[in-house]
């Protein structure tokens, strides 16, 4: 594994099966952004860099059904879970910096 930021896509494609396409974000320079689509009202979220994005909206891209709030309460408990580990790892790093003579 690298220590340098990196983009991660793959595409997986096999007969008779569906494609998938995985992408993984290692770079402090992610953005993320949401917003409502005004010329079809439908939320959206957006996680993106200069080398990909990831777009998620409504079933397809209508109005918001039950299933898309299930999924907007799964994106939301999963992203306070990282923050919550990102946070709790940052301040570990942080106290073991602090009493690391050879930091």
């Amino acid at each position: 594994m690298s220590d340098r930021p990196y983009t991660y896509v793959t595409l997986s494609m096999e007969p008779e099966a569906t494609p998938h396409v995985g992408v993984s974000f290692h770079m402090p320079s992610l953005k993320v952004r949401a917003g409502l689509l005004l010329s079809s009202p439908r939320p959206y979220l957006e996680l993106y860099s200069h080398e990909a994005n990831v777009h998620i909206s409504t079933t397809g891209a209508g109005p918001v059904t039950d299933a898309d709030l299930n999924i907007a309460r799964e994106i939301f408990t999963a992203a306070a879970r990282y923050l919550a580990d990102c946070e709790q790892l940052h301040a570990e790093q942080a106290d073991k910096d602090a009493t690391d003579p050879a930091a």
